[in-house]
């Protein structure tokens, strides 16, 4: 069952607000994520500890470098899971992993945050790791 939509409205709204699309169905991630130009950040949002303390605030921090992707979007797992579980074709051969950040260039995936490379980190280092992703790639 999915999470109800007042539990997640709070955390769809931390990115939303700051410029991020969601991609609630399967078409509309399979339109926009293989077809993307340039560069496109996809968060794999959740209703989790470290997305809330870490994986969030990390990808708002990360978005003040200069270079920063073009488009920004994301799913979010644990409600919207048939668009969640299209995005994550996308960033195989990753195992399925929430939260997670994938930053992809030209519809092909260069860089993946899992799980286990937010928890435990603070928002300051997720934010480091994408700005020098970007760097290289946007």
């Amino acid at each position: 069952m999915p999470y109800p939509e007042y539990i997640c409205a709070p955390m769809r709204q931390e990115l939303t607000t700051v410029g991020f699309e969601e991609l609630t169905t399967p078409e509309k991630v399979d339109e926009i994520i293989p077809n993307s130009k340039g560069t496109l950040l996809l968060v794999l949002n959740s209703v989790c500890g470290c997305a809330a303390g870490t994986a969030r605030p990390g990808v708002k921090l990360s978005l003040s470098s200069p270079k920063h992707p073009e488009k920004l979007t994301t799913v979010f797992a644990g409600q919207d899971m048939e668009a969640t579980a299209q995005a994550r074709k996308y960033t195989l051969p990753y195992p399925p992993s929430s939260p997670a950040i994938a930053l992809f260039k030209d519809g092909k995936l260069v860089h993946f945050l899992e799980r286990h490379h937010i928890e435990g980190r603070s928002a300051e280092m997720i934010a480091e790791n994408l700005k020098a992703a970007f760097e290289e790639y946007c």
